[in-house]
């Protein structure tokens, strides 16, 4: 008999499509790691899998804990499930800047949900570094008032271990070791200082680039007047990323900013031409591997992400067509 225990068992091993169609006026390839294809559709799911792991064995986490977590949806929606069938409650603390089918989502798995109201000069649909500081002090509230445990995703060297222990790995085995370089949008920075560790372990000369939304540029060179407003969920908050630092600025070749625009018309372009139904910062990760394309990697292969599905983002701008 072959079956799964439960749905943690499905999570990773994602395949990885080769974008014929968007790359077939263009020298070179772009290969997608679908990471959406798992429980809580986001790549967030191996994350929380090797929080709970490595809280446990490190003797951090208790039987019967609770958990709460700062998230814009995709890290909640995976600890949700996590708990869930490990036996922990979770608390997800979130800004109502971020789309409402995340808050849901986690919900039907069991989570309490505590949403954050944004600053009053922000805008709805896109979170601001100030909103998720609002964010971070009631997490930071609910964790001494439960007693719980912190996952801490921007800090938790959890995050980029399962990019650099799984996610990479994977990658490396799919495409025999073909890889030329690797684009990555940058929430925590987790998954891409995890996975460009891994890659330049496995061969230095891989490149890889940090992506940072047009208007919210902390680490690249400011292509715009830097409103900090964009909406490109998930990242872009002008903070200062604790996985971005001196020990890691070697597994870094760069940065790319990428404007909603493009990145909004690469995630329809996915969605017509591949039928693939991603989010916007998948968008943005194919925006910026179609420009190294296009200029100095021509003919190379180029790795990205699929962070997280499409159906997070139904009520948001978009799937809006005029």
């Amino acid at each position: 008999m072959k079956y799964c225990k439960n749905v943690l068992e499905t999570i990773g091993n994602t395949p990885l499509i080769k974008l014929n169609n968007i790359t077939k006026n263009i020298d070179g390839n772009i290969f997608l790691k679908l990471e959406y294809l798992s429980p809580g559709l986001s790549k967030k799911d191996k994350v929380a899998i090797q929080m709970i792991k490595d809280a446990e064995n490190k003797g951090f986490l208790k039987k019967g804990q609770t958990i709460v977590e700062l998230t814009s949806g995709n890290m909640g929606t995976g600890l949700a499930i996590a708990c869930k069938l490990k036996g922990y409650e979770f608390i997800a603390v979130m800004s109502e800047g971020n789309s409402i089918e995340r808050a849901k989502m986690m919900k039907a798995f069991g989570a309490k949900v505590v949403l954050v109201p944004q600053l009053p000069e922000s805008i709805k649909g896109q979170v601001s570094g100030g909103d998720l500081q609002l964010v971070e002090e009631e997490a930071q509230r609910l964790t001494n008032k439960y007693n719980a445990f912190r996952a801490d995703q921007f800090k938790n060297p959890s995050t980029y271990r399962a990019g650099e222990l799984s996610t990479a790995k994977e990658i490396i085995d799919q495409l025999d070791g073909k890889i030329d370089v690797f684009t990555d949008f940058m929430g925590t920075g987790g998954s891409f200082i995890g996975i460009s560790k891994a890659f330049k372990k496995y061969n230095k000369q891989v490149k890889c680039f940090g992506i940072e939304p047009n208007n919210a540029v902390k680490y690249g060179k400011p292509q715009s007047t830097g409103t900090f407003e964009h909406s490109i969920q998930g990242g872009g908050y002008m903070m200062d990323l604790p996985f971005i630092n001196e020990e890691t600025k070697n597994y870094i070749d760069g940065f790319i900013s990428i404007t909603d625009d493009e990145a909004i018309k690469h995630t329809r372009l996915l969605a017509s031409e591949e039928c693939i139904f991603a989010g916007i910062s998948t968008g943005a990760n194919l925006a910026a591997a179609v420009k190294l394309l296009k200029n100095e990697y021509s003919g190379k292969n180029i790795v990205i992400i699929a962070p997280d599905s499409g159906t997070k983002y139904l009520s948001s701008d978009l799937w809006q067509y005029k």
